[in-house]
């Protein structure tokens, strides 16, 4: 396995381990973040673990042309259940993410200096949150990075029923000719009901190096 030193590099994607994982060490540095998600690679690791980098083989995306909407998700925007915005409460996000109790997951992976590097990147404009309000309460959302015309998306929370697929849908629907996908890194039920699917990671770094 390959370990990261002091310089800004990662492997050859030809390092990666049949997990999917290309590197181990280093550093959650926004200088590294950023070098990480311009090659595909993003950190995933328990609190007890030294930082994991990952580069799957299999890519889970959303192409926005295929977002699925539901007759019962039409109904929740027609009755304007929702209230969206953008980056207004960025760390409150990526904190109740942290909250969330994930099937098959002891504890969390979004660690306290992963709270604090994503933050970071959001005060640089690359990290960008999406909050959902019913009645003036945040009960739902999520956070990613933005990657040129790739969305890669990190976490998403809900407090109350479809909040967090309200506000993917909203997103994704707002930023249809911006982002040529939606990058979902690994499957999930509720990401695929919602049109995503699974894309080779060749083809994943084409739209991502794709001008």
């Amino acid at each position: 396995m390959y370990w990261l030193g002091q310089d800004l590099t990662f492997p050859d994607y030809n390092e990666v381990n049949e997990d999917g994982i290309i590197a181990i060490g280093g550093d959650l540095s926004p200088e590294r973040l950023i070098l990480a998600y311009k090659k595909g690679i993003f950190p995933w690791f328990n609190e007890d673990e030294p930082i994991l980098w990952w580069f799957p083989q299999d890519r889970f995306v959303l192409f926005p042309e295929n977002l699925h909407v539901s007759k019962s998700m039409k109904k929740v925007f027609k009755d304007q259940i929702f209230t969206f915005t953008e980056n207004k409460a960025f760390r409150e996000v990526i904190l109740n993410c942290s909250n969330v109790n994930r099937k098959n997951q002891d504890g969390t992976w979004i660690t306290n200096d992963m709270v604090e590097a994503y933050c970071k990147l959001n005060e640089l404009g690359i990290a960008k949150s999406i909050e959902v309000w019913k009645d003036n309460e945040l009960v739902g959302g999520f956070y990613g990075v933005e990657m040129g015309n790739v969305f890669c998306g990190e976490s998403m929370f809900a407090h109350v029923s479809n909040a967090s697929k309200a506000g993917f849908i909203q997103f994704v629907a707002k930023y249809h000719k911006k982002y040529q996908l939606i990058d979902c890194q690994v499957y999930t039920d509720h990401l695929a009901s919602l049109g995503a699917i699974e894309i080779d990671s060749e083809t994943f770094l084409e739209y991502l190096h794709h001008d």
